[in-house]
């Protein structure tokens, strides 16, 4: 048998392992946003993960070396984690302030370095410090994406203008 320490004192309720009165409220408001949840659910799935293919589709079509992170068809709806090579991260996100972007991973949002769960997939170190992780959610609109989409693209070009690595790159591609 375990013995289980009360987390609050006072009180008797619960046999001794809680005390107060049951917050009733929340307790209807949960089982509602539940209720919501189940009824809405695959249709924001659907949703959601047009608006993350549009912009990944967007971001492959109109950047080159752009590469998704993570596996291509077995993943969130409404995350996309992608490298924009020569297009430093920490700087990309300095260059879209009104954005609520992360680089790396949700696991390494307090972490200066690389997210280790991209190391963890093997991602080379190049990737890992321009991968960038956008968060779509339920009230996010297809005119945001559209934003982030045109706000993304010409940040990381005006990055890569900046980069005599990029330019250097592109130079021996076109020889």
């Amino acid at each position: 048998k375990v013995h289980l320490q009360p987390l609050i004192r006072g009180g008797g309720h619960e046999r001794g392992l809680r005390s107060g009165t049951l917050n009733v409220p929340a307790i209807v408001g949960f089982s509602k946003a539940l209720e919501l949840c189940y009824e809405t659910m695959d249709g924001e799935q659907i949703r959601l993960s047009i608006l993350r293919d549009k912009m990944q589709q967007t971001f492959l079509k109109e950047l080159d070396d752009v590469y998704p992170n993570g596996h291509p068809t077995s993943r969130l709806p409404n995350n996309l984690n992608i490298s924009f090579l020569y297009a430093e991260d920490t700087a990309l996100m300095m260059g879209m302030k009104d954005i609520a972007v992360s680089s790396g991973s949700a696991c390494s949002t307090a972490q200066p370095q690389p997210s280790h769960v991209l190391k963890a997939l093997g991602i080379s170190e190049e990737r890992r410090h321009s991968a960038i992780r956008f968060g779509l959610g339920r009230f996010n609109t297809e005119k945001e994406v559209d934003y982030v989409i045109k706000k993304v693209i010409d940040n990381v070009r005006s990055l890569r203008k900046s980069s005599a690595i990029y330019r250097k790159r592109v130079t021996q591609n076109n020889k």
